[in-house]
């Protein structure tokens, strides 16, 4: 089963999950806003990413700024700590599929995991 991690205001997790739909069929769709990967399940997709915490954070939104998460003495940890807490500051959408995980911007991009 393929599964995105989806914010249905935001038009690229939208065209991701159409795409998705238009290409598998049905997925899993979870609304990460309301039911947030704990550190775990976070750490977990960033190792199906290969990605840091530090490139899957949302540096546009007020949180990063009020949280000083700019802070290059940050490690993971912290940062991972801080999503959980926040998860608007998780980068969407995230797609899992086979094993592997790929961030949906552009939309096109989750295609090379299906």
């Amino acid at each position: 089963m393929v599964r995105i991690y989806h914010h249905s205001r935001c038009s690229k997790s939208r065209a991701t999950l159409a795409l998705l739909e238009q290409r598998v069929g049905r997925c899993e769709v979870i609304h990460y806003l309301d039911a947030p990967p704990d550190t775990a399940e976070l750490t977990v997709l960033l190792k199906q990413l290969g990605m840091s915490a530090r490139e899957l954070l949302r540096s546009g939104e007020a949180e990063y700024q009020s949280l000083g998460l700019a802070d290059p003495a940050l490690d993971d940890a912290a940062l991972i700590a801080a999503m959980v807490a926040h998860p608007k500051l998780i980068e969407r959408p995230i797609v899992v599929a086979n094993g592997k995980a790929a961030i949906g911007r552009p939309p096109e991009a989750v295609l090379a995991i299906l």
